[in-house]
């Protein structure tokens, strides 16, 4: 406890790292005050939030802390900037004209960090009208004041558009002054804000069953705690490849020659998978009122059903090593250290190397994959054995790895910060990994 006393000390007595905080802290509040200011045209006292509690609905109301369920002017969230995000990563990858922008150093990103605020507009948009009429059905029909209808449908589009890029801007002004990336941040706090609630429900549904229950659900607490620890060692993990470099003398001096390590992650891909994995099993509740496809729907709408927790661990799998394929290059990793004069001890520079990496690569993607759709299906286990809906979709799924992810990536910058300053990490043993190296003499 005093260790943890004098870390926190130590946080706050750094002015930069204490300015980051407070920033961090007040744009979340902001946003999160957002969150429950209600369109116009709306009676907030007839919305039936439950009208958006599963399939992609939920997940969308999840992303957005309450706010779609809740018809807020932030209820598209963050989530149209991060379809564009992600558009753009693709084509980065597949389009030439795209890699060679990305290759342009600081002028190229800001041309594509540009182009992707273009696209969430046009994104924003469309999604913004699809709301509208999501909001002329049954759960808010009835919260429609008749005299506000003709300019509902155009108030609502443009509120709903601006209030998205807000919330992409707020997410920007996060990641420059702040801590952590923003775009992330505001979705893990729209995740978090839901935990309390159903923290409470899950409280609630145990405790009349008496002591049993009790200890029950502080089972279901310890096994949680196990699943994130567990998650933290699979995002953490990585494995090293030994690189030499070459000695080489300029002069009096002599550079290179030190051995250091390739990190490799067993996964990589982070949370896409899920994420694509998710929307494509979604495509099915969608045409459920077609006769044919109504059985089919029942299974892909029910996350405890065994068919949809197999088909989706098959997904997650196959996707994991797609998304993988697309975003590790081994050609430009061996390219790179033949640049800089680095070699892998035994293995010849060029395509040998190349090969070698993505080698390692597809061994350790396997087990990634794997226990990455083991997560994805936690939450279906979760209700199998009678956990409520709410609280099962924090044993797993994307909203946990989100979740534990943004938490790791804002401690490594907050230990980056201590390091600088020669205090001590935030752990008492090791470092947490992903960290910037930092040197005493950039003080």
């Amino acid at each position: 406890m005093k260790k943890f006393i004098n870390t926190l000390k130590n946080i706050w007595s750094i002015q930069e790292l204490r300015s980051k905080i407070l920033v961090t802290v007040m744009l979340i509040a902001i946003y999160r005050l957002g969150t429950h200011i209600v369109l116009p045209g709306l009676d907030p006292a007839r919305i039936d939030p439950s009208a958006a509690t599963g399939g992609i609905l939920g997940l969308i109301d999840a992303f957005a802390g309450g706010a779609f369920s809740q018809a807020s002017i932030l209820a598209l969230g963050i989530m149209p900037y991060i379809s564009a995000s992600i558009f753009m990563q693709l084509m980065t990858i597949l389009y030439p004209p795209f890699q060679k922008l990305q290759k342009e150093g600081d002028s190229g990103r800001k041309k594509i960090n540009q182009y992707t605020r273009y696209l969430t507009v046009a994104v924003s948009l469309l999604q913004a009208s699809a709301y509208v009429q999501y909001l002329n059905s049954p759960g808010y029909r009835q919260a429609l004041l008749p005299s506000y209808s003709d300019y509902f449908w155009l108030s609502t589009t443009l509120l709903l558009t601006a209030g998205t890029l807000f919330v992409m801007w707020l997410g920007e002004k996060i990641t420059d002054k702040g801590l952590g990336n923003g775009a992330s941040v505001i979705i893990m706090v729209g995740i978090l804000a839901r935990l309390p609630q159903a923290f409470w429900q899950e409280w609630q549904a145990k405790i009349p069953t008496g002591g049993g229950g009790l200890l029950i659900f502080v089972i279901e607490i310890a096994v949680l705690i196990a699943i994130i620890m567990g998650l933290i060692v699979l995002i953490q993990g990585v494995r090293k490849i030994p690189v030499q470099y070459a000695k080489q003398i300029v002069g009096n001096r002599q550079f290179g020659g030190a051995r250091q390590f390739l990190p490799m992650k067993v996964n990589s891909s982070g949370v896409m998978p899920i994420i694509f994995a998710q929307a494509i099993m979604f495509l099915p509740t969608l045409l459920a009122n077609f006769e044919t496809t109504q059985g089919l729907a029942r299974i892909f709408g029910d996350h405890s059903n065994f068919w949809y927790m197999l088909i989706y661990a098959v997904m997650v799998i196959g996707f994991t090593f797609l998304y993988t394929a697309l975003i590790f290059n081994p050609k430009q990793i061996a390219d790179d250290l033949k640049r800089n004069n680095g070699f892998i001890p035994g293995v010849k520079p060029g395509q040998p190397t190349a090969d070698y990496i993505g080698a390692v690569m597809d061994k350790i993607t396997l087990p990634g994959a794997i226990l990455l759709a083991i997560v994805g299906i936690l939450p279906g286990f979760a209700q199998r054995l009678g956990i409520q809906p709410a609280f099962s979709t924090f044993f797993g799924g994307t909203s946990l790895l989100i979740m534990v992810g943004v938490i790791l990536d804002t401690l490594q910058q907050i230990e980056t910060q201590l390091l600088m300053r020669q205090y001590d990490g935030l752990m008492k043993s090791g470092r947490i990994q992903g960290r910037q190296t930092v040197s005493p003499a950039s003080m």
